[in-house]
């Protein structure tokens, strides 16, 4: 079963027990978000990357060069591990980890989680490669793939037990745009996916054709 069929069986389950009211706010959201032009802005095929170092899980420091010293790097910019699309797609890609690393490949994933939230979602999902914590989403800012999440959709969120300052240990309410990138050895993007719409994630497939090529 591909990511997309997965992705696709979790939002309309995820629908089908939702209000309609509930449902409009929510599409309202991402359609603001999709007319605000911040998805142009962001780092595109043929951008160089910015470098940075963030702690993983377990609070040690993981630098962008470091890993591009050993070859091309996968960058997945995800919510938190408090969102279902986030959990599979991170799934999906340790399922497809070897296949990357057989490229010569490392894969990391970033969120604005705290490292100990990060933590719980690397035990949660029994991921074997780094979950980094951007604290204030400082490098998901640098990709310019950062918002705010609406005003009118905190209660909601909060509706269905999601508590983004305990997650992400401030009170600012931001997010980035779930992205995935293949890095060069040079820092340089070959392949990007990034959608307003977060219940759509690169597929690992196209991930690893992209380090083939």
């Amino acid at each position: 079963m591909t990511l997309a069929i997965e992705l696709q069986t979790q939002r309309e389950s995820f629908l089908s027990h939702v209000p309609e009211s509930t449902q409009t706010l929510m599409q309202q959201a991402t359609s603001a978000l999709e007319q605000s032009g911040l998805l142009e802005k962001s780092l595109k095929v043929g951008d160089s990357i910015p470098d940075f170092a963030l702690p993983n899980a377990t609070g040690e420091t993981v630098s962008m060069r470091d890993l591009l010293a050993n070859g091309p790097v996968v960058l997945a910019f995800y919510r938190g591990g408090w969102c279902p699309y986030c959990n599979l797609e991170l799934r999906a890609l340790q399922q497809a980890l070897r296949s990357i690393r057989d490229t010569g490949a490392t894969l990391v994933a970033i969120s604005p989680e705290t490292p100990d939230n990060s933590l719980t979602t690397q035990e949660k999902n029994h991921l074997e490669f780094p979950v980094l914590s951007d604290a204030d989403n400082q490098v998901a800012r640098d990709f310019g793939l950062v918002f705010q999440l609406p005003a009118a959709l905190l209660p909601i969120y909060e509706g269905f037990g999601i508590e983004l300052t305990a997650y992400n240990g401030n009170d600012h309410f931001e997010l980035p745009i779930p992205a995935t990138y293949v890095v060069r050895q040079d820092g340089v993007i070959q392949y990007a996916f990034a959608d307003v719409d977060y219940t759509k994630r690169a597929e690992p497939s196209e991930i690893v054709k992209a380090l083939q090529a």
